[in-house]
Parts: C-alpha cells; structure tokens; sequence
C-alpha cells in the first residue's frame, strides 16, 4: 500500500432485497448486510477542501442501495459482483472489496456472506 492511499470502509449497510431461488425467497424481501472496502489515492483530497478531489462514498453508497433495493437477485455470487462493479468503478479506484452477508440462510448459522474482490492492473 503506497503512502497516499486512502482505505474507505462502508460498514454493515443493511438493505433488502429479492435473493435467492426458493418460492419464498422470490416472493419476500430478505435482509443482506454489505461491507465494502475501497483503496483509493488520496493525494489531492488530503491538503484540500474540496469535494471533487476526494473520492465520494455518499455516491457509491447510493449507487449501492438502488441496485440492492430495486432488482431482483438469484444468486448471492450476481449481487456480489454487482455491487463490486460499482464500488470499483472509478479511476482512482486500486482495490475493493465487497462481502455480502444473507443472515439466516442456513438453519444452525447466523448468516451465509460472499466476498468478492478487485485489483487494479499495473
């Protein structure tokens, strides 16, 4: 991780949503819990105050929460890199990563997640 890197972490953004394949999932929303982690170059952002030179997570966050809450999801894996591919679409943008958590998706477990993860080529 270079000096100027800037590491933002979207913590537990509950939302709900259509996932998953059985006949009550498709008919009732669920829960999912996201985490999403962004490494960003923060050369520019840190000795200015303003806006247009930081990376904006209000944004990406809002981005986010339209995908979640207005499409439907078969697959825990298709929401995952979803939201990875806006959470990484950016410029500045080194690494994400994305885990999203389907609590009580196995009977016995508190929650079933995936992660998923981008890096920027050199």
């Amino acid at each position: 991780m270079k000096p100027d890197t800037a590491i933002i972490r979207i913590k537990n953004l509950r939302l709900r949503t259509f996932i998953g394949i059985k006949d009550d999932e498709i008919k009732n929303k669920q829960d999912v819990i996201i985490n999403v982690v962004i490494h960003y170059c923060a050369d520019k952002a840190r000795n200015s105050a303003d806006i247009q030179d930081a990376l904006n997570y209000r944004t990406i966050t809002k981005a986010i929460i339209k995908l979640v809450e207005n499409n439907r999801f078969s697959l825990l894996e298709n929401l995952t890199s979803q939201v990875l591919a806006i959470a990484s679409d950016h410029d500045w943008i080194d690494y994400a990563s994305v885990e999203i958590d389907k609590p009580h998706a196995l009977r016995f477990a508190d929650s079933v997640s995936l992660q998923l993860s981008y890096e920027k080529e050199s």
